[in-house]
């Protein structure tokens, strides 16, 4: 069988099942693990050993007692640390908040709870989740297991590098504007963003419809598998969206018919895109031609106001987190700056941002109609050193450095789009290059199979960062 964690999350659970592998054994391997490898990579802000082997002897009963099983009895798979589980420490990225331990969870957190999961811990995140690298005050910064001097990317950069580095089989994240698709793409996993609503944000909201729950994970199959325990709309979400008849799963089996994809590299605003990025992008619309689809060229559907409309919105979230005011002054100078900028909205400036940000993604969701799916790059550069996006002089200057880091990821929050990072390419020294595809709202199955399709082409399953 070899070590655990070489096997991917679903032959982990095919392994609990069949009694071949244990659940206590799988924890305290991947425990072990953890104890030698976080320092390296920052993937956890806090390890939870006494409840990962309660939850793994809950399954070991779980197993004795038989009959219907959860699909991942005894898996482990952590949570992002914006996202609170009762009775674990929580910071939410924040050393304002080093200390808290959340008094509740979630429903996401009831239903991976309810599927058998093992809580290992909970995964490193920037404060707030506000930035798209993971570098903070309440704990090291992750970083890219394939390169520990370059940064894992944000805000679920923890979620990623464990997975990447084998410190957990899938992983948890969450995104606002490329969360998860970020570090996926700087840490050669697949990250899928779904579609609004497909996955419920109970008992907590967002107004404004920007953050969705998503899986991370090394192959397409344990994505959909895992979203599949994520995905079911609870009484009273603004955006119900139900499943259909068949499980994200089975869409991995189904071969695609012949698509229409549109693609673009050009981004919304006017930044640079790393040549090594353009050159993978063009051999993967290359592969998806060779896979016998029609690949068509399309203008970029937004202009440079348009993603304006994201940065009002975004100052206003920044001040949800209720921070006592003697502490401000304790917060990241970023998150400080964009409290600020929240607070100088007026509710008429949030209102029209909001109104404006829905039309733009309507525009958007517009062009991307028309394909079966879109093809872009997931980020316009290459993985950046650790400190390289981040300037505490001058936030408004880190501001700008993330969106010309990461100006393709954006659009499909507004809009609310499913989309997933896939780590396709690579360069010629091992770093993953990640290419995204992304579809009309609800179509996470047809996307899932044209996924899946890409991996049995380009499959990347085999390949090990420097910290395995």
């Amino acid at each position: 069988m070899g070590e655990p964690h070489e096997l991917t999350m679903l032959q982990q659970a095919a392994a609990v099942r069949d009694r071949i592998l244990s659940p206590t054994e799988l924890a305290r391997h991947y425990l072990g693990r953890i104890d030698r490898l976080n320092d390296a990579v920052g993937a956890y802000v806090t390890v939870t050993p006494e409840r990962a082997l309660e939850d793994a002897r809950r399954a070991e009963r779980r197993l004795a007692e038989g009959g219907v099983l959860p699909p991942l009895l005894g898996v482990p798979v952590p949570v992002k640390d914006l996202t609170p589980v009762a009775g674990v420490r929580w910071t939410a990225g924040s050393a304002v908040f080093a200390d808290q331990v959340a008094e509740s969870g979630t429903h996401v957190g009831d239903l991976l709870r309810a599927a058998g999961t093992v809580l290992l811990g909970k995964t490193n995140t920037p404060e707030f989740g506000l930035p798209a690298y993971t570098e903070g005050r309440v704990a090291p910064p992750a970083r890219s297991p394939y390169d520990t001097a370059l940064m894992a990317g944000g805000s679920s950069g923890g979620a990623a590098a464990a997975v990447a580095a084998g410190l957990a089989p899938a992983a948890h994240g969450s995104d606002g504007g490329g969360s998860i698709r970020i570090p996926a793409s700087c840490c050669g996993v697949v990250g899928l963003k779904p579609s609004r609503g497909r996955v419920s944000p109970a008992p907590y909201g967002d107004v404004t419809g920007l953050a969705e729950t998503g899986p991370i994970a090394r192959n397409v199959r344990d994505t959909a598998a895992l979203l599949d325990v994520m995905a079911g709309p609870v009484p009273g979400d603004p955006v119900p969206l139900a499943a259909s008849g068949t499980s994200f799963l089975e869409w991995c089996e189904r071969e695609p018919r012949r698509l229409r994809i549109g693609r673009w590299a050009r981004p919304d605003v006017d930044v640079p895109v790393d040549p090594v990025v353009l050159a993978a992008y063009e051999r993967t619309s290359a592969l998806l031609a060779g896979l016998g689809h029609e690949v068509v060229d399309v203008e970029q559907p937004l202009g440079p106001g348009d993603h304006g409309s994201f940065d009002p919105v975004w100052e206003v979230m920044a001040l949800l987190a209720p921070v006592p005011a003697e502490r401000e002054g304790e917060l990241m100078p970023l998150t400080r700056w964009l409290r600020e900028r929240g607070r100088a909205a007026s509710g008429e400036r949030f209102a029209t941002a909001l109104g404006a940000m829905q039309a733009v993604g309507r525009k958007f969701a517009a062009a991307v109609a028309p394909f079966d799916a879109v093809l872009t790059p997931t980020l316009a550069q290459l993985p950046q050193l650790v400190g390289a996006l981040r300037d505490d002089a001058d936030p408004a200057a880190d501001f700008a450095a993330q969106y010309a880091f990461t100006p393709f990821t954006g659009a499909w929050n507004i809009a609310g789009l499913p989309a997933v990072s896939l780590p396709v390419e690579w360069t010629d020294g091992g770093l993953p290059v990640g290419m995204m595809l992304g579809a009309a709202h609800g179509a996470e199955g047809p996307l899932l199979a044209l996924a899946a399709q890409v991996e049995a082409a380009a499959p990347w399953r085999e390949r090990r960062p420097v910290v395995w």
